[in-house]
């Protein structure tokens, strides 16, 4: 049997979710799939997900489905079941992010004890934790799309314990995920995130869903990676990148022109800048590294990265003492990637250390020159993979020259050369 995807509306949360490249047609939301989300606090996970509730509404109405033929979606109601928030606090969020489509509350449907706070003609808010009367709802009304916010605030009659414990997490999700499977209905189900980063509650979680996705991003930065790592229907190698603002998520067609437009308009040197050719996902994006090199005024210097990986920042530097010459023993180093982008492919490798040696030196490295390649503990300048597609996309933002492994064989050729 084959599903037609369910599209979004939001086109980088339907590439993460794959089927594009697959025989089941357009990018989307397989009918029946559970996806968990996770992210720390703050990310934007309701917000994005407040989102896909309004689109995939706006598009079952009749005026919509007539402008646009090709979302042939099976009309039906839209859940959106508070366990963290109010109707209210909800419903404010929703007139934020649709400033022209204001969804008023129009109208309240009696369900035995329980009311509906409706959104829009086909979307509701459904003030409840538990878990069995969740259900009922949601076959007494049909729903197409459930969301729940979040997995951790539900419980079942069928346990004793408080909500959020690993007993009342496993079994919830499983209820709901035997609904989604019966009534081939996709559920969204958002999850909490430990200090450690890794998803609240029992491991059985990530097996029990078809789809994991993380929303990642710095606090202090606006932009938002979201990322599969497991797909039973799609690839777990693409991401979604998006901005987040007043009025939420905001998708970024292309963040190389992003990552970089700060540094076009600084007039004053830019020793210590080099520009590199990250993937994220299958996804090539040009990010601009900075680096700061400074006497240090303590025994040990201090060797500090936001973005990448302090130990491969560690060993990037006894590489270029040792192999490039560069004398870093009394010299505080530190790093940071602009825009705040994570890196953690070795492919930045090269790029690190021609910013380092550049602020080294306080000498500029040439505006249109990118920088691909990983860097061996011999000083040598390997290859990496997608090299094509990196510097495709580099000629396609103007850089017309990239530092690799196929124009210098080590770093300390490199750095005499382009340091001139």
């Amino acid at each position: 049997m084959q599903f037609t995807r369910i599209k979004t509306g939001i086109s980088e949360l339907d590439q993460v979710l794959g089927g594009a490249d697959l025989s089941v047609g357009e990018a989307g939301i397989v009918p029946g799939s559970v996806v968990l989300l996770a992210g720390e606090p703050g990310m934007g996970k309701s917000t994005l997900l407040t989102q896909l509730a309004l689109e995939v509404s706006r598009y079952q109405q009749p005026e919509a489905r007539s402008r646009k033929p090709e979302k042939k979606l099976e009309a039906g109601n839209i859940f959106y079941v508070c366990g963290e928030e109010s109707p209210g606090q909800v419903k404010l969020r929703i007139e934020r992010i649709a400033k022209n489509q204001k969804p008023e509350a129009r109208s309240q449907k009696n369900t035995g004890n329980r009311r509906l706070a409706v959104g829009s003609s086909n979307l509701f808010l459904l003030p409840e934790t538990n878990v069995e009367s969740i259900v009922a709802v949601l076959d007494k009304h049909k729903a197409r799309l459930v969301i729940i916010d979040s997995i951790q605030t539900l419980w079942t009659d069928t346990l004793t314990g408080m909500s959020g414990s690993v007993g009342q997490i496993r079994e919830t999700a499983n209820i709901l995920a035997d609904f989604a499977k019966r009534h081939n209905v996709p559920v969204f189900l958002v999850g909490h995130v430990t200090k450690e980063g890794s998803i609240a509650g029992p491991k059985v979680l990530e097996h029990l869903v078809d789809t994991v996705l993380y929303l990642e991003g710095d606090k202090n930065h606006e932009f938002r990676i979201l990322r599969a790592v497991k797909n039973r229907f799609g690839p777990t190698d693409e991401v979604g990148i998006f901005t987040m603002g007043d009025e939420g998520m905001k998708e970024v067609a292309n963040p190389s022109e992003i990552f970089v437009e700060n540094s076009k308009n600084l007039k004053s040197s830019r020793s210590g800048s080099c520009k590199v050719v990250a993937m994220q996902g299958l996804r090539p994006v040009v990010v601009e590294i900075q680096a700061l090199v400074t006497p240090t005024q303590i025994p040990v210097p201090r060797r500090v990265g936001r973005g990448v990986d302090a130990k491969r920042l560690q060993i990037l530097c006894a590489v270029l003492q040792k192999k490039a010459g560069i004398n870093l023993f009394n010299q505080d180093v530190y790093l940071n990637v602009a825009g705040g982008l994570k890196l953690d492919e070795p492919a930045v490798d090269f790029g690190i250390c021609l910013a380092v040696a550049s602020s080294y030196k306080n000498k500029t490295i040439p505006d249109k020159i990118a920088a691909v390649g990983e860097v061996g503990l011999l000083g040598e300048i390997r290859k990496v993979s997608f090299l094509t597609k990196r510097i495709k996309q580099a000629k396609a933002l103007g850089y017309n020259k990239i530092a690799g492994p196929e124009q210098y064989g080590t770093v300390r050729e490199a750095v005499r050369r382009i340091l001139k």
